[in-house]
């Protein structure tokens, strides 16, 4: 599903000469042949939806990073260009968890895996992100686990 909306995207984006989609949808597609052969290395056909959701929210990641340099650098022209490329991203990631609907998600999966103390961080962390890839911060999610389990 997610590589034939990559590819429709991208078939839309140059029949209406959308320059910045196309590039942005190029370099999704690009990681997602990257993953792939990774994939084929662990004897898989292809990478799941799974990882190309988390190496889209890695990439949106960079782009943050790089839109706070450029922003320090007084360069808000290569700021733009990666928030464009952020938003085009965005869109074929699932809906986002909102702040209370990732602390309430959290507080589910500690119950769920019985994590008592700081050492279950891990054991959160993996579980949240084979129920909930793409669909949440898990920089913003550590540190709601760190506070419930502090």
């Amino acid at each position: 599903m997610l590589r034939d909306d990559l590819q429709n995207s991208l078939k839309e984006a140059m029949k209406n000469r959308d320059t910045q989609t196309v590039n942005a949808v190029r370099l999704i597609i690009a990681g997602q042949k990257e993953k792939d052969v990774e994939a084929r290395g662990k004897g898989l056909e292809k990478a799941s939806d799974d990882v190309l959701l988390a190496m889209m929210q890695s990439m949106i990641k960079q782009r943050k990073e790089s839109i706070k340099i450029y922003q320090d650098g007084n360069r808000p022209d290569l700021a733009e260009k990666e928030q464009s490329e952020i938003d085009v991203i965005t869109r074929f990631l699932p809906k986002q968890l909102s702040a209370a609907e990732t602390e309430t998600v959290i507080k589910a999966i500690i119950t769920e895996i019985g994590a008592a103390s700081i050492k279950d961080m891990g054991k959160v962390m993996a579980a949240l992100k084979n129920k909930y890839a793409g669909q949440m911060d898990f920089g913003a999610a550590s540190g709601i686990i760190k506070q419930l389990l502090s």
